[in-house]
């Protein structure tokens, strides 16, 4: 390369930079891209099948919707209006397309569908099955290809032992071809057991068939999970099974490991082909949720956040977690803000920790790259249930917690007769802490004073800790100046964006 060409090269450099420097940032603002959908759209003479049209043409006939609202996920936007439109002209009813869900797609947006005065949902696509009151529900989850022969092989290959007990579990996508599985398998695995989709369904009077159960059911134990049931035969417990997965990695593979946490996994993904043994290692996902449940001992101030309004009974374990944190000597807040992310929850600095209320595919977040931590329901009643034990069980359906759950423990919520006030170290700190609401805390309801003596051996408490943490700060919001502003008439604004108005461009 000779100088000049280094000559021009740095002239380019220069024009870049001082654009880039100096610009009034307008290019970035109206510039446009093209954007190519990264889905292709299903085949039009494949659309009655993959989205089975008929079967929800006679669903909507039967029960006599005039309102239909129909919940896609980003993924199948693109065929939502020709489903729509096959459902109108067969069924004579509105259809109403939901896209951006309030939570997550896998969940049954029944506030959205209100919105419309929907009297029904069509829920295509991935679901985690948690049971809603409100509306009823009917489930497309759709059919995605498998080899089926592929699959078989990769079991054959991870299970040599023909004997070993297998409960065989699978993403809602892929539940068309486990008749044929079972059917290949069974002569050779006579302790191979198939797991059965059936949805919990709330709302009387609507029969979602959504997959063929065994005549021939096996006599033992029935366990139902997540919308799935299987029947552990007599004689066997659930930690002598292994686990055969069918499925892409995600958030449905990670609830089922760490709700059955004794068991060894392999999985197979019919997208790659390919089956293998699971290597996460389970124990150390468990050891650094129990790391957080410490944390939540130390912490004061508690969020709860709302991450669903759908899902059954969800108020319920809202009203529980107040009385867990209450009588614990804290405080909490509750938050409905949808889809969360780091900025959203950054905006709340007085908040030591978060509780999130969600479905089991989405309770379990990562929050590392949140400013606070955030736990689960269960894992708050590990923290202050005095009656909860860690055994090493995990409960990721926060319905199992409430009375009449298959993990329900009681609850004393305990009064100001028998209360008594109770302190232990902090495995996180090493310092001393509270573990129980001081008397005179519950005696405090009159609000003239924000401090009272929490307990004679550790410090004073504040009754409002947000105000407090408020009162501290350096920039406490806009200054409402109220009476002190006169009132004038509405003037014409400036126009344009802030880095460049309408006005500014010529000076």
């Amino acid at each position: 390369m000779s100088f000049c060409d280094h000559k021009q090269i740095t002239q380019v450099i220069r024009v870049k930079m001082t654009t880039a420097f100096s610009s009034d940032g307008a290019q970035v603002i109206y510039q446009s891209f093209e954007t190519k959908a990264t889905e292709n759209k299903t085949e039009p003479q494949q659309l009655d099948e993959v989205y089975q049209i008929e079967e929800t043409c006679n669903f909507i006939l039967k029960n006599q919707f005039s309102k239909v609202a129909l919940q896609f996920p980003d993924c199948l936007l693109l065929d939502s209006a020709a489903v729509a439109s096959k459902l109108e002209t067969a069924t004579g009813s509105k259809m109403y397309i939901l896209g951006d869900t309030s939570y997550g797609s896998c969940c049954v947006d029944e506030v959205a569908s209100e919105h419309v005065e929907a009297q029904c949902i069509i829920h295509y696509g991935k679901t985690c099955l948690s049971p809603c009151k409100r509306l009823p529900v009917m489930y497309v989850f759709g059919r995605r290809n498998i080899d089926l022969e592929e699959c078989a092989a990769s079991f054959r290959k991870l299970y040599p032992n023909t004997d070993i007990p297998v409960i065989i579990l699978y993403d809602v996508v892929y539940f068309f071809i486990m008749g044929g599985l079972q059917k290949i398998l069974q002569s050779e695995y006579p302790n191979v057991v198939m797991s059965q989709i059936k949805p919990e369904v709330t709302k009387k009077g609507l029969d979602l068939d959504l997959g063929e159960v065994p005549a021939n059911r096996p006599v033992g134990q029935l366990v139902e999970k997540f919308g799935r049931q299987f029947v552990i035969k007599e004689g066997f417990n659930i930690k002598d099974y292994g686990i055969f997965y069918v499925g892409q990695e995600g958030a449905t593979l990670n609830n089922f490991m760490m709700t059955f946490n004794q068991c060894t996994f392999c999985s197979f993904d019919p997208m790659t082909k390919v089956g293998r043994q699971e290597s996460i290692n389970i124990n150390k996902a468990l050891m650094k949720r129990y790391y957080l449940i410490e944390r939540a001992k130390d912490a004061n101030v508690f969020g709860i956040l709302a991450g669903t309004l759908g899902v059954a009974d969800y108020l319920s374990i809202i009203d529980h977690l107040k009385d867990l944190i209450k009588t614990a000597g804290k405080k909490s807040y509750l938050f409905v803000m949808g889809k969360l992310n780091v900025p959203k929850l950054a905006n709340f600095l007085e908040i030591d920790m978060y509780v999130l209320v969600a479905c089991p595919e989405n309770s379990l977040l990562d929050s590392s790259d949140f400013y606070k931590p955030v736990i689960t329901p269960f894992e708050l009643e590990i923290a202050f249930n005095k009656q909860r034990e860690w055994t090493g069980e995990y409960v990721t359906e926060f319905r199992d917690l409430l009375p009449g759950g298959n993990s329900y423990v009681e609850f004393r919520n305990q009064n100001v007769e028998s209360l008594i006030e109770e302190t232990d170290v902090s495995l996180i700190t090493g310092n001393l802490r509270s573990t129980s609401l001081a008397k005179t805390e519950l005696h405090a309801d009159n609000g003239e004073s924000s401090l009272v003596q929490r307990n004679q051996t550790l410090t004073l408490s504040q009754l409002d800790p947000a105000a407090s943490f408020l009162s501290r700060r350096t920039w406490q919001g806009l200054e409402p100046k109220l009476g002190e502003t006169p009132v004038t008439k509405a003037i014409k604004g400036r126009r344009g964006i802030a880095i460049s108005y309408e006005d500014e461009k010529n000076s």
